[in-house]
């Protein structure tokens, strides 16, 4: 199999003990990375700092730790950490979530078998920060003309669990400097470019979700910046007015919709 690239972005808030099973996860892939990049977005807390000291120390030449002296925000970190990964394959990881261990594997086979593919994804179980027990799973389109439509609209990927081109991604400008949906933005401008896409059709990470997810994507500023993506989408000819007149009466109404409502209509008509 091509070798590839981890990416990640750790952010002051994260919490040690999920960065190290987030870590531990891709370094128990069954075809483990040749690389493990890690971009300090921000100054760390002293014990984030211990978690990659310790790792830097256990295994000197899979870490490269890439230094943000300013919190620049996800887009950009990602932006600085992927021109350094040595391998055209790039798998996104975030520092929260627990990778199966033949994600990767399984998206390599992909990427051999259809070497025309630039993107690969799969679905994800969602668990609650207190327990390991699936929740709800984030099943997606997996065929590339499902997903070119989807994408038109709605988020065709689960970024966390994203493996693909670096030499796509750079060719269309890599991530925008977006401090919301920046996967939505980059992968809806690949595709349009002509990039292929597909997702596997079982889900390869966990996923954590708790309260404070939930009112992230209850927020204005979320709102506002998911109907401002579509709406970038119909400038380039991709979206339509009717699909942005579609997403923002949807995003609206979420946004004003209670929060147990919020939560009743994603388990019941957006997870399964």
């Amino acid at each position: 199999m091509e070798k590839y690239s981890v990416l990640m972005s750790l952010y002051k808030k994260e919490k040690p003990d999920f960065l190290r099973q987030s870590i531990e996860s891709m370094i128990n892939q069954t075809i483990m990375p040749d690389e493990i990049v890690i971009v300090k977005d921000g100054p760390l807390t002293p014990k984030l700092e211990q978690v990659l000291k310790e790792y830097q120390t256990s295994h000197p030449t899979l870490f490269n730790i890439v230094v943000s002296e300013n919190n620049v925000g996800l887009g950009l970190a990602l932006n600085l950490g992927l021109k350094l990964c040595r391998n055209e394959l790039v798998a996104r990881m975030d520092t929260d979530d627990i990778s199966l261990p033949e994600r990767c594997e399984k998206q390599l086979s992909v990427f051999k078998s259809e070497p025309e593919i630039a993107i690969v994804g799969a679905f994800v179980s969602e668990f609650n920060t207190s327990s390991f027990s699936v929740v709800s799973t984030r099943k997606v389109p997996t065929s590339h003309p499902e997903i070119y439509e989807f994408a038109k609209k709605r988020s065709a990927f689960n970024h966390p669990v994203v493996m693909y081109r670096k030499s796509k991604v750079i060719e269309v400008g890599g991530y925008a400097n977006l401090r919301r949906n920046q996967d939505v933005d980059l992968f809806g401008r690949m595709l349009f470019t002509g990039c292929k896409a597909k997702n596997i059709d079982e889900a390869l990470l966990m996923f954590r979700i708790n309260d404070d997810l939930a009112k992230r994507r209850k927020s204005w500023g979320n709102t506002k910046s998911y109907i401002s993506t579509i709406n970038k989408f119909r400038k380039i000819g991709y979206s339509s007015t009717w699909d942005v007149l579609m997403v923002a009466v949807a995003q609206t109404a979420m946004f004003l919709a209670p929060l147990r409502l919020q939560h009743f209509i994603y388990k019941k008509f957006l997870r399964e």
